[in-house]
């Protein structure tokens, strides 16, 4: 019996926090999220009102609330940081605080607070660029950018202030796809997705890198297992969760084989040649995980969302695009 009964959700208002949350409400979990709502209050419309959602609308770099945000809590699930390498350039110093100092802070609360569990959204970006065919857990970690960096310390920092009663995994995402109630459109399939749909046409930078995509749904499913594997088999691991790595150009013809054939893709040359190609094999062979979805899944998904009306001013709104969002507020 799973003996984890009440979970923190840290960024839980975010693109997969807002997917995230009724999942772990319809299993019958307590959920707090701490999250400053930069996006909209109406991610949780559907579980308005559930007995066991607190919404906490709050900054986690301060310590009070987080100090009391953990309080009757048995796991944490940390989503929460500035979550691009554009987003965080505006303001490093911001990022700083936010992605590491918040996470070390963070860390030793849960710790003072007894929580059980202690589960990381750290990055597949952690790597930077590889000349291996898969890209797998034990290569070197050379980030490239501060936000990168700052993941890869943060791992560091939660590997060596862990212990027995405190279970920690890491887990390394790569770039996430599909429909969420706060949704995202500065993503490649997303992205791609949307000027097919609105404009007919996509642009493709290159278009021979890499990207490796999980869909929504699957990212959210793992972190629902995250509260129920078993201690000694994730405790103190890491784990890469990509599977789908196809070109930039593999992509935008996924999106037009399910947009429409009328769909024009342009390509234009690209100083950006940076290429990704994770490998999964080790949560698979570890863990049995696999993903349910595929990114045409998710194209499926965005285009049913734009049907039913549910993306309006996808090519002008801020909510939808985490720099322009971001050179809105002030958070310093």
């Amino acid at each position: 019996m799973n003996e984890l009964k009440s979970v923190l959700v840290t960024g839980g208002a975010g693109y997969v926090g807002a997917v995230l949350i009724p999942k772990l409400l319809s299993q019958g979990y307590l959920v707090k999220v701490v999250d400053l709502y930069l996006y909209g209050d109406d991610v949780f419309d559907q579980v308005k009102g559930h007995p066991k959602l607190h919404e906490i609308k709050g900054d986690i770099r301060n310590v009070e609330l987080m100090n009391q945000s953990l309080k009757g809590v048995d796991a944490v699930i940390h989503l929460a940081c500035i979550s691009n390498d554009p987003s965080y350039e505006l303001n490093p110093n911001l990022g700083k605080s936010i992605n590491y100092d918040a996470f070390v802070s963070l860390v030793q609360l849960s710790k003072t607070n007894s929580i059980k569990r202690f589960v990381y959204a750290s990055s597949s970006s952690v790597y930077g660029i590889k000349d291996e065919a898969e890209v797998t857990e034990d290569l070197k970690l050379e980030p490239l950018t501060d936000y990168s960096k700052y993941k890869a310390l943060c791992e560091t920092y939660l590997l060596e202030n862990t212990q027995d009663e405190f279970t920690t995994l890491i887990i390394r995402p790569a770039t996430v796809c599909g429909y969420s109630p706060r949704l995202r459109l500065d993503l490649t399939v997303n992205i791609l997705t949307n000027h097919a749909i609105q404009k007919g046409a996509i642009t493709v930078f290159g278009g021979d890198q890499k990207r490796p995509n999980i869909h929504i749904e699957d990212m959210t499913d793992l972190y629902l297992e995250s509260l129920k594997w078993p201690h000694e088999k994730i405790h103190r691991k890491i784990f890469n969760v990509g599977y789908e790595n196809h070109t930039v150009n593999q992509i935008a013809m996924m999106v037009k084989e399910v947009v429409g054939d009328q769909i024009e893709i342009n390509a234009i040359p690209s100083d950006d040649h940076r290429s990704y190609h994770v490998s999964s094999q080790k949560i698979f062979r570890e863990l049995g995980f696999k993903p349910a979805h595929t990114i045409k899944d998710a194209v499926e998904g965005l285009k049913n969302a734009f049907d039913q009306g549910l993306i309006p001013d996808s090519l002008s709104s801020s909510k939808y695009f985490n720099i322009k969002r971001m050179q809105e507020v002030d958070l310093s």
